[in-house]
């Protein structure tokens, strides 16, 4: 053998010494990224574009694995059944069980119980609904009743397609309960209140857009970790509302099983949601208008959630799977409604 290939040979097997000598962090991040696609309800980019970051900047400090963290956001009906139709979603984050629960029972792409494998019932932040209106108020809007009122009209997003549609419907039906009224007088409000809406957006942007920059109607109903966004991207030229009662919509999360057990993101996707409850993580939701579960995060940002007086969709609905049934699945009580008015 010549010198010079017994020369090439040592510099070689130095090489393969070195590699092998990286601790297994260093070897990771000389790897390709690991992909994680987060599929998400329509308001919720900027809090996940910065979460993104966060956690991305996390993990690679703790284990030196490079993620590309990817997000896709619409109307959460829409989503959830975009991946039901095949969209590989490492996670779902959403702001109601319900576009969850559908990945189980069509499709069997997350447990039946995958609420229970996380805190909270696997909802790391929260938010209530609110009503935006013009500013001064100029049309007095107090309530969810004064919704209903003759002559006001009002911008929400289609409660078939949407969360944030949902969850307004169902604040106002729940607030006229709370206050004493019964079914029949809760339902007449409803009726009232989408016989004051205009236009069905598919979802929460939407239905901003056509508030702000459209400035159609006189009240937005939305969730309150919208408005701030509102306020940043068309100006300060609307007041919020508290009304006296309002629902609190809660946002759970869960791995989308079947995707990451065939992608192999099982570990990388559970670490990214369990972050969720990180102090860092509840510090970005706060930051982001999100109202966190941790106490110490809400106490720190406590200027910036006045107390509101707040009912669950399980304590006035029995839960989800049971308001979806009754109010929303094709045939209910929302379709009866659409479908007295003329509507589609």
């Amino acid at each position: 053998m010549s010198s010079s290939v017994r020369r090439r040979r040592l510099l070689q097997g130095a090489g393969l010494a070195a590699v092998a000598s990286l601790a297994p962090w260093a070897r990771a991040a000389s790897t390709a990224p690991v992909s994680l696609l987060n599929v998400s309800y329509d308001v919720s980019r900027e809090f996940y574009k910065a979460y993104n970051a966060a956690f991305a900047a996390h993990w690679l400090k703790t284990t030196g694995q490079v993620l590309d963290l990817r997000q896709s956001h619409g109307g959460s009906s829409k989503q959830a059944r975009s991946v039901i139709d095949g969209l590989e979603a490492d996670v779902i984050t959403m702001n109601q069980d319900s576009d969850i629960d559908i990945l189980a029972e069509r499709g069997g792409l997350v447990p039946a119980d995958w609420a229970s494998r996380l805190p909270d019932h696997s909802a790391p932040t929260a938010s209530v609904s609110v009503i935006l209106v013009r500013k001064g108020n100029p049309k007095n809007i107090r309530s969810w009743t004064d919704l209903g009122r003759p002559g006001i009209s009002v911008i929400i997003p289609n409660p078939k397609t949407s969360g944030n549609g949902r969850y307004s419907y169902l604040a106002a039906w729940g607030a006229a309960l709370q206050g004493g009224a019964g079914e029949p007088a809760a339902r007449a409000l409803v009726e009232r209140i989408f016989a004051n809406v205009p236009v069905l957006d598919g979802g929460g942007r939407g239905a901003t857009t056509t508030f702000a920059q459209r400035k159609m109607g006189d009240a937005l109903a939305t969730f309150e970790s919208e408005v701030p966004l509102i306020r940043s991207e068309f100006g300060d030229d609307f007041d919020v509302v508290y009304p006296g009662w309002t629902v609190l919509a809660e946002n759970p999360v869960s791995v989308v099983d079947k995707v990451v057990d065939r992608r192999g993101t099982r570990a990388v996707a559970e670490a990214y949601l369990k972050w969720l409850w990180s102090d860092e993580g509840q510090t970005i939701a706060a930051r982001h208008h999100l109202r966190p579960r941790s106490a110490k995060v809400l106490k720190a940002f406590a200027k910036d959630f006045p107390p509101v007086s707040t009912f669950t969709v399980a304590e006035v609905f029995g839960g989800w799977k049971k308001a979806q049934k009754t109010h929303f699945d094709d045939g209910g009580v929302y379709d009866q409604i659409v479908l007295k008015q003329g509507r589609r």
